[in-house]
C-alpha cells in the first residue's frame, strides 16, 4: 500500500491536536487536581482552626490557676493561745488545732480593717471570717511549727483569699453574681476592694499551683498539682525502663531472628489486635493481675506504670519492625558479606539506621500513655491523695495521682474554681508532653545516620 493510499483513506475533516492547547480531557482533569489541592489546603487550615481554637480556650480558661490573690497583712502570733506553757515544745505546740489559728487570721483581719477605717455597709461578720481561705490557718500553723521561736510576735502574713474572692479579680465572679451566691457577697468583695486600695491585696504568680497536693472541694484556691506531677512522672520512668526495652527487644527478634512460621504469625496477628484493644480493657487486667492476684497497692504509680506498659508495648513493637523492615536488604548483605555475625549485622548496621524510626514509635506511645484516664481510674488513681510520695524506689509504691486524672477529678466538682484549675492541669500537662518529645526528638537528630 503506498502513501498515496493511506492518505486518500484518512478522513479530510479530522482535526490535528495541538500540546500547547489543552482538549477538554485535559482541561477536566487539570480541574479535579485544582479542587484535590483546594481540599487540602482547606482541610489543613480548617485543623489549624480547630487548633487555635483549642489552645486559646485552653490556655485562656487555665492561665488563671498561675496566678493568684494573697492578702498580707500583720498576725500576732499570741502566745497565751498557741503556748500556753511558755517552753517551747513542739509536742504541745503541735497539739494547738488549726482553728486556733484561724480565730487569730480572724482577729488580726478585723484589727487591720478597724485601724484603717475600712467600713462597708451592711457586711457581716461571716463575710469578713470568709474572706480568708480555710487553707491560710492550716499553712500558719505548719510555719509555726517549723519555726516555734515565732510565737509571740508579729509578722507579715502572706494568706490566701477565698476562692470567690480570688475569681472576683479574674472575672470569674461580677457584683450580680456574687448576690446570688451564698459562698459571698459583694460587701465581701467591697471590702477586698477596699484592702486592695490600701496595697495588702493583691494578685501575683503562683507557684503553689505546681508544688501543691489537691485541696478539698471548700478550698479550691489552694489546689495544686504537685502530686499529680510526681505521680505521672514516676509512672512514665517505668513505662521508660520497662516498654522501651522489652518492645525494641521483641521488635528486633521478631523481625531479624525469629522463623517464619505458624507460631510467629500468631504472635504478629495479637500484637496488631493488642494495639486495637481499648484502654480502659488494659485497665481491667491491671485491676485483675496486679491489684486482686499480685497485691500490689491501689492508687500506686508501679501499678499505673505496669498497666501502661501492657498498653504501650504494642504501640512500640509495630513501629520499630516498620523502622527495620525499612533498611533495606544491602546493608544486611554488606554485613554478612565481610565476614560479620547475624547479632553483629543487626546491632552494628540495622538497628542505628533503625533508631530514628524507633524512637518516633517511642514519641507515641509515651504520649498516649502519658494522657490516658480509663485503666487509671480503675485501679484507684482517681483517690484523693494529700501527701506527696517519697523518691524512688519506695515513692513508685506510695499513694499518688496522675495529670489526666487530676484533670478528670477537678470538672466533677461543683466549684468553678476547679474548672480553672482543670484547664490548667492541661497546660501542665501539655508542657510535660512537649518537654518529652523534644527530648525525644533529639536523641532521634542525635542518633540518625543517612545511607
Amino acid at each position: 500500500m503506498s502513501d498515496a493510499t493511506i492518505s486518500a483513506g484518512a478522513p479530510a475533516s479530522q482535526p490535528r491536536a495541538s500540546l500547547l492547547v489543552p482538549d477538554a480531557r485535559t482541561r477536566k482533569r487539570n480541574a479535579a487536581e485544582a479542587r484535590f489541592r483546594a481540599y487540602g489546603l482547606g482541610a489543613i487550615i480548617i485543623s489549624l482552626l480547630a487548633l487555635v481554637v483549642l489552645l486559646f480556650t485552653i490556655f485562656g480558661g487555665g492561665i488563671g490557676a498561675f496566678r493568684q490573690t494573697y492578702l498580707t497583712i500583720p498576725v500576732t502570733l499570741d502566745a497565751a493561745q498557741l503556748d500556753k506553757s511558755g517552753n517551747r515544745d513542739p509536742e504541745e505546740i503541735k497539739k494547738v488545732l488549726t482553728l486556733a489559728y484561724g480565730k487569730i487570721l480572724d482577729q488580726s483581719l478585723q484589727a487591720v480593717i478597724a485601724q484603717n477605717g475600712i467600713a462597708i455597709e451592711g457586711i457581716a461578720d461571716k463575710d469578713v471570717s470568709n474572706l480568708i481561705s480555710k487553707e491560710a490557718s492550716a499553712q500558719l500553723r505548719a510555719q509555726v511549727l517549723a519555726d516555734p521561736e515565732l510565737i509571740g510576735q508579729t509578722i507579715q502574713a502572706r494568706v490566701l483569699v477565698n476562692g470567690r474572692v480570688d475569681g472576683f479579680y479574674k472575672g470569674r465572679v461580677t457584683m450580680e453574681s456574687a448576690a446570688r451566691d451564698s459562698n459571698t457577697s459583694p460587701a465581701q468583695l467591697q471590702l477586698a476592694e477596699a484592702l486592695k486600695d490600701k496595697g495588702m491585696l493583691a494578685t501575683k504568680w503562683n507557684w503553689s499551683f505546681l508544688t501543691n497536693p489537691d485541696a478539698s472541694d471548700q478550698r479550691p484556691e489552694a489546689a495544686g498539682v504537685g502530686v499529680a506531677i510526681l505521680g505521672s512522672l514516676y509512672m512514665m520512668l517505668v513505662v521508660l525502663f520497662l516498654a522501651v526495652p522489652i518492645g525494641t527487644a521483641a521488635a528486633i527478634y521478631l523481625e531479624e531472628f525469629a522463623p517464619k512460621n505458624r507460631l510467629t504469625d500468631i504472635i504478629e496477628v495479637n500484637i496488631s489486635n493488642l494495639a486495637a484493644v481499648p484502654s480502659i480493657v488494659f485497665g481491667i487486667l491491671g485491676l485483675a493481675a496486679f491489684i486482686n492476684f499480685a497485691h500490689l497497692p491501689q492508687s500506686a504509680p508501679i501499678v499505673g506504670g505496669l498497666v501502661l506498659v501492657l498498653m504501650t508495648l504494642p504501640r512500640i513493637i509495630i513501629p520499630a519492625r516498620a523502622a527495620l523492615k525499612s533498611v533495606p536488604p544491602s546493608i544486611r548483605d554488606a554485613a554478612l558479606g565481610v565476614g560479620a555475625s547475624k547479632m553483629q549485622s543487626v546491632f552494628h548496621h540495622v538497628l542505628p539506621l533503625a533508631t530514628p524510626g524507633i524512637l518516633t514509635g517511642v514519641i507515641l506511645g509515651l504520649a498516649q500513655a502519658l494522657g490516658e484516664t480509663a485503666p487509671l481510674l480503675l485501679i484507684g488513681m482517681v483517690a484523693f491523695v494529700k501527701n506527696f510520695p517519697a523518691a524512688p524506689p519506695a515513692g513508685l509504691f506510695d499513694p499518688a495521682s496522675a495529670l489526666p486524672v487530676q484533670v478528670y477529678n477537678w470538672t466533677q466538682r461543683a466549684d468553678p474554681a476547679f474548672m480553672e484549675r482543670a484547664s490548667g492541669a492541661i497546660i501542665v500537662l501539655l508542657i510535660f508532653l512537649l518537654c518529652m518529645n523534644l527530648f525525644a526528638i533529639f536523641l532521634r537528630r542525635k542518633f540518625e545516620r543517612r545511607w
